[in-house]
């Protein structure tokens, strides 16, 4: 039973932001409710990236009425002139007598510098509630906006025995349509999805998020050493942007070629193989906080060893198909002992159907068990 209480709007508050969650690029995810005198007078979220905050939406929505009401945010409100003008300011401006922040902004532009704006103006500001939540909602833009690097989450789809295909190579398919279709909700909630060019070769993926709505695709990006993407993969006939990351040893006349249909070159490292550090440091510049990695064994194996994956969602399929040969969802040299293996925190398992999906947090320290 919910009790009407300073968490229950503010639960109302955090299902907001999470609606916009994929909209807002490497901007948090922000929702709003102003309530007085016992009713709800304005909601808000921030929906994209350069337009107004979640508190001008609801403050908007209450008009003269805000004064003297109390606004439930998630996120502390900002306190300088970025894309937009500081809410801050806008309640200072509108006269709200309290507010309720979930979390302070860990952007460094902020970290505190709104409540204190707010408190100065003799405004009573209540820090801490619903804390976890709302900084769980926003952990894409929490790495973004602290280490300007982009937070990646790894999906695999394997068999029981770890296998993301047979032996000859078949994967259509591992797993159901209802792991499938929450793979497209993850494509839709990132800004980019990244695979190898073994994927691109074996399987022709289109890259897009396909659901029973509309959904928002994203950024595709290909990790291609020596640019064997063909010119005619599915992935380069799609609308919207394609990114590969090569080396400075790529030839000439494919960069070109691959140009030629739409793609953006980048170049990372002086090879032979892709500097995939650098290569996150690039993305980031271009405003990439969030990337879905659903690459094959090696990339998969090589992110891990580098300590560039953030968050895993690991499906398994209730099957076992064997094969000495078939591909595993990760391939790297290993560790010699297993209190080196790297494991997952904050583990949870979903169920869809016959598959289960493991969520986490890779530990790169070892000491799991």
């Amino acid at each position: 039973m919910d009790l009407i209480n300073d968490e229950f709007y503010m639960g109302i508050a955090l299902q907001l932001a999470h609606g916009a969650t994929g909209q807002t690029g490497v901007n948090p995810m922000v929702g709003c409710v102003i309530v007085k005198e016992g009713a709800v007078i304005g909601l808000g979220a921030h929906l994209k990236m350069g337009t107004e905050h979640a508190e001008v939406h609801a403050l908007n929505m209450a008009g003269e009425h805000a004064a003297g009401s109390t606004v439930y945010v998630t996120l502390e409100p900002c306190s300088h002139h970025g894309r937009t003008p500081p809410c801050s300011d806008k309640l200072i401006a509108n006269k709200v007598a309290r507010v309720v922040v979930a979390c302070t902004d860990p952007n460094p532009r902020v970290a505190g510098a709104g409540i204190a704006k707010l408190k100065a103006h003799g405004i009573e500001v209540k820090l801490g509630v619903l804390e976890r939540e709302a900084i769980d909602l926003n952990e894409k833009f929490n790495k973004y906006i602290t280490t300007r690097l982009p937070f990646v989450s790894l999906k695999t789809a394997s068999t029981l025995d770890g296998k993301i295909a047979s032996k000859n190579g078949d994967s259509r398919w591992i797993t159901n349509d209802q792991s499938r279709a929450y793979v497209h909700t993850l494509r839709h909630q990132h800004q980019a999805i990244m695979v190898g060019v073994g994927t691109v070769l074996i399987d022709d993926p289109l890259l897009t998020a396909r659901l029973t709505v509309a959904a928002l695709n994203p950024i595709r990006i290909i990790v291609d050493s020596t640019l064997r993407t063909p010119p005619n993969a599915a992935v380069l006939q799609q609308a919207g942007q394609t990114i590969v990351l090569t080396t400075t040893q790529a030839s000439l006349e494919k960069s070109e070629r691959l140009r030629e249909m739409g793609a953006e070159l980048l170049t990372a490292g002086d090879g032979p193989k892709v500097d995939l550090k650098q290569a996150m440091q690039l993305l980031a510049e271009r405003e990439i906080g969030s990337i879905l990695l659903e690459g094959g064994g090696r990339l998969n194996g090589a992110m891990l060893e580098q300590k560039l994956i953030d968050k895993c969602y690991l499906f398994y399929a209730a099957k076992i198909i064997g094969g000495d040969n078939a591909p595993s969802n990760f391939s790297f040299d290993g560790f010699a002992k297993m209190s080196e293996a790297i494991w997952l925190d904050r583990l949870k398992i979903e169920q869809f159907g016959h598959d289960l999906c493991m969520i986490g947090y890779p530990q790169y320290e070892g000491g799991g068990s």
